[in-house]
């Protein structure tokens, strides 16, 4: 496609796309029970998605099989949550040359530790209120990780599969917290322990392209929705 003349790099707003770099898309799971449900959802407390959630992520298979922007795609990996498997198996048909590899735990969501299965009223009345926004170093719940522990771990996750598959095409099944981790790091170089309150959709595509010497953010909580608007 053409886009007619260009103005000189050194002052043009909108860069070129690296070619041969690491494509990283990150996919939000769809809606989970424990969502529905008000509880935390850990290894103990997922229950897999909802109704809802597997249409959403059906949705989104769907849309990659008529559009092919992901046929390149030669890694599908999730994190070792329920409701981000049963995501990557929906996804699965979508990604006909992908390979499916063993779940990675570095992409799960922040671990709740023994707030896992609880329902919000039931850690209030449990345990002493944490905000993050005042110390991110404090753990949500005893043998459970902090803000700024788990934000360190997200993004350590996301840049190990980015050069374990250098060059390819990777597909994970992840959560929100990992995206902002991501974001938080990569686009907006904060600190482990800062905040930025992103209302990752469920479904959602963050796609980040990756060359040795920088991460382009492609697109950030790309849904149906926001592509039917």
């Amino acid at each position: 496609m053409s886009h007619g003349p260009r103005p000189p790099k050194g002052i043009r707003t909108i860069g070129d796309l690296p070619v041969g770099a690491t494509r990283v898309l990150l996919v939000r799971h769809g809606q989970a029970a424990a969502n529905v449900e008000g509880k935390f959802g850990g290894l103990t407390g997922c229950d897999g998605l909802s109704d809802l959630g597997r249409d959403q992520a059906t949705k989104l298979a769907r849309r990659w099989s008529r559009s092919g922007e992901v046929d390149d795609a030669t890694i599908l990996v999730s994190s070792d949550l329920r409701r981000a498997i049963e995501t990557a198996d929906l996804l699965s048909a979508a990604l006909p040359s992908a390979r499916r590899i063993a779940p990675r735990p570095g992409v799960a969501e922040l671990h709740p530790g023994d707030a896992d299965g609880l329902t919000w009223a039931q850690y209030a009345e449990r345990f002493s209120g944490v905000d993050w926004d005042v110390d991110p170093t404090v753990p949500i719940a005893p043998s459970g990780e902090s803000w700024a522990t788990f934000t360190q771990r997200a993004v350590a996750a996301i840049d190990a599969l980015a050069q374990e598959f250098a060059g390819q095409t990777i597909v994970v099944a992840t959560h929100a917290g990992v995206v902002e981790s991501s974001m938080l790091h990569h686009c907006f170089g904060g600190p482990a322990g800062r905040r930025l309150g992103l209302r990752t959709d469920h479904a959602s595509v963050t796609e980040w392209l990756i060359t040795a010497e920088q991460w382009f953010l492609v697109r950030y909580n790309q849904t149906e929705v926001a592509l039917e608007g």
